[in-house]
């Protein structure tokens, strides 16, 4: 597995690996909900941001990172190969670029909160809402960073 940065070609590969997680992990969305989030990250999101790709020895996408300084806007991994090491991967990338990232998860994505915390990350809040309002729970974590050795 390689971590490598994104190019405008792979947004489709992105577009589906997040496809697929989301319908894997985010059971909870409802229709509308699910069909408004697809447009926005099919239209405005994933087309406009650097992505960083873990791809396979044949340079396919299995999962994607998105960084907006020290924020994890995203981190998907394809189903397909979950519990291989691939968010981990994508995470560890995410925590050499920034050391103290920080993360917004989904309380009712059971497969988020124990992911992050089991890698460093401790809660700092929450919100009762995501970001556009619907009434789905954000949790904020950041990675707690190495202790100084002062």
């Amino acid at each position: 597995m390689t971590i490598r940065e994104g190019r405008p070609d792979d947004v489709p590969r992105a577009l589906a690996i997040w496809r697929a997680a989301v319908d894997a992990t985010h059971g909870f969305l409802t229709p509308a909900d699910r069909a408004e989030i697809d447009d926005m990250v099919a239209q405005d999101f994933l087309p406009h941001v650097a992505l960083w790709l873990a791809v396979d020895g044949d340079d396919r996408a299995q999962g994607f990172l998105v960084m907006d300084g020290e924020m994890i806007d995203a981190l998907f991994v394809d189903p397909a190969v979950h519990g291989r090491g691939i968010g981990t991967a994508l995470l560890n990338h995410a925590l050499s670029l920034a050391p103290n990232a920080v993360v917004d998860a989904s309380e009712q994505a059971t497969n988020a909160l124990p992911f992050y915390e089991a890698r460093g990350f401790v809660r700092t809040g929450r919100s009762p809402n995501d970001p556009q309002g619907r009434p789905y729970p954000i949790v904020h974590l950041r990675h707690a960073g190495r202790p100084d050795r002062g």
